[in-house]
């Protein structure tokens, strides 16, 4: 069972319309490199020109925060879920 990609709907027109992307990989890292492979041009609305996920994008796995596990090297496994959720801000 692979991993469920959770994709916001800002992000769907680079997706085909897709909702949820099955991916696979051990790591969150692994997991987006294998969703870009398939749809590139994520890429450029995710990360940032060092490679680094962009200050407004926030990873989920199975709820709970990436950055309060071990960022993009935290582990996966079959089943889990990934959500990317763009930062909201207004005023």
């Amino acid at each position: 069972m692979p991993i469920e990609v959770q994709i916001p709907t800002p992000l769907r027109p680079q997706t085909d319309g897709q909702d949820t992307i099955a991916a696979t990989g051990a790591t969150v890292q692994a997991v987006l490199a294998d969703v870009i492979a398939k749809f590139p041009a994520l890429k450029e609305r995710l990360f940032d020109e060092a490679g680094q996920p962009r200050r407004f994008i926030n990873l989920f796995i199975n709820d709970e925060d990436i950055r309060f596990l071990d960022g993009m090297e935290t582990a996966v496994k079959d089943g889990d879920s990934l959500a990317i959720i763009p930062a909201v801000a207004g005023g």
